[in-house]
């Protein structure tokens, strides 16, 4: 199977409300190719390579974390933070506050913020800016999914699984009122404005 351009995903969308949109093989598929990228990128030309350090953005992204960490064949280390901006809400505020610190420090680290979906991009941004004060060496962002026609701002997503359309979707780790995390695929429901 060839592998993807990680900066140029697949476009997966199938309309209908509640009809699966991504499968649990199409998302292992990915998530490998995803893996192969960020070792081949990260793979020390020298003995001496910088430490690789992965950040999961809770709560949405804690099982495509697990499973890319499995796909990197490179030592690394992990950490944990946790975001607010969408409540318990379906549509986000525009306001972001944290509510999970890390753990470690990034200093000397290369840093790849792993996250379930860019959509406007506030939240992005804000993550960016708040982890590049912890001055790591490089700081990369790897998304399951992207929604680029909901983007207020532009924010660089460096590994992207699937480009989408605009549907609410759930499964794979994300939520419709914290239930739902744990179906192995991603499915969607057409988004209503009110």
């Amino acid at each position: 199977m060839p592998t993807s351009d990680p900066h140029n995903p697949p476009t997966i969308f199938r309309p209908g409300a509640g009809s699966v949109q991504l499968s649990r093989a199409e998302i292992a598929a990915r998530v490998a190719e995803l893996g192969a990228q960020i070792t081949a990128d990260y793979r020390p030309k020298d003995a001496a390579g910088e430490p690789l350090h992965l950040i999961c953005v809770l709560n949405g992204a804690f099982i495509f974390m697990a499973d890319l960490v499995r796909a990197i064949d490179l030592p690394l280390t992990t950490d944990f933070m946790a975001v607010s901006s969408y409540g318990s809400r379906t549509a986000t505020s525009g306001e972001v506050r944290l509510t999970k610190d890390l753990d470690q420090s990034l200093k000397n680290k290369h840093v790849i913020l792993v996250e379930d979906i860019v959509d406007t991009g506030l939240t992005m941004q804000y993550l960016l800016g708040y982890l590049q004060g912890r001055r790591p060496l490089s700081v990369k962002v790897a998304a399951l999914l992207s929604k680029p026609s909901r983007r207020l701002v532009e924010v660089p997503v460096d590994y992207v699984g699937f480009s989408i359309e605009d549907a609410f979707v759930y499964g794979y780790g994300l939520d419709v009122a914290h239930r739902y995390r744990n179906l192995p695929f991603v499915t969607s429901q057409v988004t209503e404005e009110g």
